[in-house]
């Protein structure tokens, strides 16, 4: 096996990279990170020493490579499959990595902001700027779909890999209202089977998330078949 894949079945930004992984059917191991557990903490640091998941290890090549877009753009690189993810014109790729840029700056960030006030207890002004921002974001990707499938246009790419796991968890903060494009959009990237696998490998760990009643019937902990 060429590629480890350093990651929690629980994190959003490592959610985004299993998802182009699974597009293109691309051979590899997943190393789980348990940060509660010291030696498997350690194991990660050896890796990355920043400690940010996920990161990608291609054994064959001799490369660490962080950060999800970078990961995804080295895969569409040196593991092409059937879906580029990244397209050949310039214009067309430079409007994938926009919009990858926006779904983890303004729907991942304000999301982890929410999630992250509620487990320290903290500020609910805080809160309140990150639903606005979430809202802000949701009005942009409504006016963006336009008639198209997906983002930026016809065809699934690296944007809506950041898209996918981004607008799951943003979605049980502040729900789509008047936006039928945007729900629209969310359904079809529900049935994707490449981020319908990554929900069902995630389910038995949505238990610890923090607003797991929120989350769609069949992934709710006491709603899940086991």
């Amino acid at each position: 096996m060429s590629l480890f894949l350093h990651s929690h079945p629980l994190a959003s930004f490592c959610h985004k990279v299993l998802v182009a992984l699974y597009e293109n059917a691309t051979p590899f191991e997943d190393a789980h990170v348990d940060l509660g557990n010291e030696a498997s903490k350690a194991a990660f640091l050896s890796v990355w020493p920043l400690g940010k998941m996920p990161v990608l290890r291609d054994e064959v090549r001799n490369r660490t490579v962080p950060e999800t877009t970078i990961i995804i753009e080295y895969l569409d690189r040196y593991y092409p499959g059937a879906t580029p993810l990244i397209p050949h014109d310039f214009d067309e790729a430079l409007e994938v990595r926009l919009w990858d840029r926006l779904f983890d700056l303004h729907v991942q960030e304000p999301m982890q902001q929410i999630v992250g006030e509620r487990l320290r207890g903290g500020d609910p002004a805080r809160v309140t700027q990150a639903e606005g921002a979430l809202r802000k974001a949701y009005a942009l990707i409504e006016r963006q779909l336009g008639e198209h499938a997906w983002i930026t246009g016809d065809s699934f790419t690296m944007a809506d890999c950041a898209a996918a796991p981004a607008l799951f968890y943003s979605e049980t903060l502040v729900p789509f209202a008047n936006q039928p494009k945007l729900q629209s959009y969310y359904d079809r990237l529900l049935a994707r089977p490449s981020f319908a696998r990554v929900l069902e490998e995630a389910r038995p760990y949505f238990k610890f998330y923090p607003y797991r009643e929120r989350l769609p019937a069949r992934f709710r902990p006491d709603e899940a078949a086991e």
